[in-house]
């Protein structure tokens, strides 16, 4: 795989390697729209790498430099995403323009992406994320089409599909032990949520990202055994690796 040079003025100096990857997707009606905003220097916005339906990649910003693309987000308690992480950029137009599945041959290159870039810098699977993971109250790219479970297979990432748990049914207003607990257990992988006790409208949407990242099929906020079981799972090969 060799990048095509699409070089972006939207980038500034990092303070340390990265050692995160966060998958978005463009949310653009065409890649070629995603690939001039990503190099507007007006739009202030970038990623290092931008995955187009038909396989290609384009290099944007240096992987030793910070790119522009996760916003206001938090992972295991930092804030500067972008300082941590490589940004990849996958065509697909969105909820907002046609959501659809992702090609096979764009999810190849992805995967063969990621593999490169792991092989410059030590990036453990459970920080390899999506951009509705460092900010669920803000974005829900790449969305429940993205094939987590195929980039885990070929070795890079997490999934767990563990049979479901015993237990009461979490939804927003209830309050408790067990709410803290579940709380407790997302802020554990990464999330930024604090074990306040109250599930209220960020651990619904907390939720709702960790769903749409490990339980695609279910996108409800709802904290069900099941959703509760992929939790814990996914923390256990976290703690492992």
């Amino acid at each position: 795989m060799t990048p095509v040079d699409a070089p972006s003025p939207n980038f500034d100096a990092r303070v340390r390697p990265p050692d995160m990857i966060v998958m978005h997707y463009t949310g653009m009606p065409t890649g070629a729209a995603a690939l001039e905003r990503l190099r507007d220097p007006a739009a202030k916005v970038s990623a290092h790498y931008l995955v187009e339906e038909d396989g290609r990649v384009f290099a944007l910003v240096p992987e030793a430099r910070r790119a522009w693309h996760a916003g206001v987000s938090s992972w295991g308690g930092e804030t500067d995403v972008n300082g941590l992480s490589v940004g990849v950029e996958i065509v697909n137009p969105g909820h907002e323009f046609g959501y659809r599945d992702f090609p096979n041959g764009q999810i190849a290159a992805v995967i063969d992406l990621v593999a490169d870039i792991r092989s410059r810098w030590t990036i453990p699977d459970a920080r390899i994320v999506g951009h509705s993971d460092v900010a669920p109250a803000r974005k829900i790219d790449p969305g429940e089409r993205f094939p987590w479970k195929a980039l885990a297979s070929a070795g890079h990432g997490l999934w767990a599909e563990p049979p479901a748990a015993p237990g009461p049914v979490l939804r927003e207003g209830d309050e408790g032990v067990g709410v803290s607990l579940l709380q407790s257990a997302l802020a554990s992988f990464g999330y930024a949520i604090a074990p306040a006790g109250r599930f209220d409208t960020d651990t619904a949407l907390t939720v709702q990202a960790f769903q749409r990242h490990f339980a695609p099929h279910r996108i409800d906020g709802v904290a069900d055994g099941e959703t509760r079981a992929r939790l814990m799972a996914i923390l256990r090969l976290a703690n492992a690796a």
